[in-house]
C-alpha cells in the first residue's frame, strides 16, 4: 500500500500513565491538581487530546479511584483551556501468577481484577468524549504479570461505552487485537467509524520496526482514523512515521520521559518538539473542536 500522508494531524498527550515512573522525573505528575496542570500546559502547547490515567497522590501508583478521575476531569473542564478528555479504562485487568511452579491463586502484589461494570465506573461518572479500550489478552514486559481482556469482558465494556455516548479509542499492540475489533465492529458493539491507537514497541507486543507498523497500519480498516505511539528515544520518529503513514500522533510521559539525551521533559515539551516535526513535514496541526468535528463526538460535563 503507497503511503497518503496525513495533511491534518491531531496530537494525543498521554499525560501520565500507569508504569512505574513516579520516581525516575519529577515532571510525572501525580496528584489530580498536578496531572491536570501538566495536561492543560500540553493542551497549551498544541495537544488537541489529553489521555489521562490517575495515581494515589502520595505514592503516585496507578489508581482506578472515581474520585481522583472526577476531580481530574472536574480541574480540566473548569479550566479556560479547551481540550478532549480521553480517560483511560485499561486498569482492573491485571494478573501477576504466583510463579512457574505455583501459579495459582495469584500474587496479591500486581493482581487488580474488577468487573466490566467496575471498570468503566469512573467513566460514566466523568462522561469524557474518549475512553480506552485496550483490545486484547497480552504478556507485558514483566516475568509473571498479564494485562487479561478476554473477548467477553471486551464486548461487555464495549456496549457499556457505547451506551453512554463515549467513544472507545482502540488500543492495539498487535495485529490480532485489530483483527477482534473489526469483530466487534462487525457485531455492532462499536460503532463503524472507530478510533484506534497503534502501540508500538510495548514489550511483548508489536515490536516498533517499520515494517510491522505498516502491517499494523494496513489492518486498519477504511473509515476508521488511527493514532501511533512507540516507547523511549523511538517516540518523535513514530511521529513522523505515523503522520506520513496518514495517522495521527500520541506523545507524553505516559511513553516517554527525554526531551534529549540526558535532559528530562515535559508533557509541553514533548507536544512542542511532536508540533515542530508535524510542521516541518508540512502538515497541519489541529484543535479540539476540528477533533469533535473529525470523530463525531460530544462535549458533556456529567451529571
Amino acid at each position: 500500500m503507497p503511503l497518503t500522508m496525513n495533511r491534518e494531524v491531531f496530537i494525543t498527550c498521554a499525560v501520565t500513565g500507569s508504569g512505574a515512573t513516579q520516581d525516575k522525573s519529577p515532571h510525572v505528575p501525580r496528584s489530580p491538581k498536578q496531572i491536570a496542570e501538566s495536561a492543560i500546559a500540553a493542551a497549551k502547547a498544541g495537544a488537541a487530546v489529553v489521555h489521562c490515567h490517575v495515581r494515589d497522590p502520595e505514592t503516585g501508583a496507578p489508581s482506578r479511584d472515581p474520585k481522583l478521575f472526577r476531580e481530574l476531569t472536574d480541574r480540566i473542564r473548569d479550566s479556560a483551556t479547551d481540550v478532549v478528555l480521553n480517560l483511560t479504562a485499561g486498569m482492573g485487568g491485571d494478573i501477576t501468577f504466583g510463579g512457574v511452579e505455583s501459579p495459582l491463586p495469584p500474587a496479591r502484589a500486581g493482581t487488580d481484577m474488577a468487573g466490566a461494570t467496575e471498570r468503566v465506573a469512573h467513566v460514566a461518572e466523568c462522561l469524557p468524549e474518549i475512553c480506552t479500550l485496550d483490545c486484547g489478552t497480552m504478556n507485558f514486559a514483566e516475568a509473571d504479570y498479564v494485562m487479561t481482556n478476554t473477548p467477553g469482558m471486551l464486548q461487555a465494556m464495549g456496549r457499556m461505552m457505547t451506551d453512554l455516548g463515549v467513544k472507545p479509542e482502540i488500543e492495539a499492540f498487535d495485529t490480532g487485537h485489530l483483527w477482534y475489533a473489526r469483530q466487534l465492529v462487525k457485531d455492532g458493539i462499536l460503532e463503524p467509524d472507530a478510533l484506534v491507537q497503534l502501540c508500538m514497541g510495548v514489550p511483548w507486543g508489536a515490536p516498533d520496526d517499520l515494517g510491522t507498523f505498516m502491517a499494523m497500519v494496513n489492518n486498519v480498516p477504511e473509515g476508521w482514523t488511527f493514532s501511533a505511539f512507540s516507547l523511549g528515544r523511538h517516540q518523535m520518529p513514530y511521529v513522523a512515521a505515523s503522520v506520513l503513514a496518514g495517522g495521527h500522533v500520541r506523545v507524553g510521559l505516559e511513553d516517554n520521559l527525554m526531551l534529549d539525551r540526558g535532559v528530562l521533559a515535559t508533557n509541553a515539551q514533548l507536544v512542542e518538539r511532536a508540533k515542530g516535526i508535524i510542521e516541518g513535514l508540512g502538515a497541519r496541526v489541529i484543535g479540539p473542536e476540528e477533533v469533535r468535528e473529525k470523530l463525531r463526538l460530544t462535549k458533556r460535563a456529567p451529571k
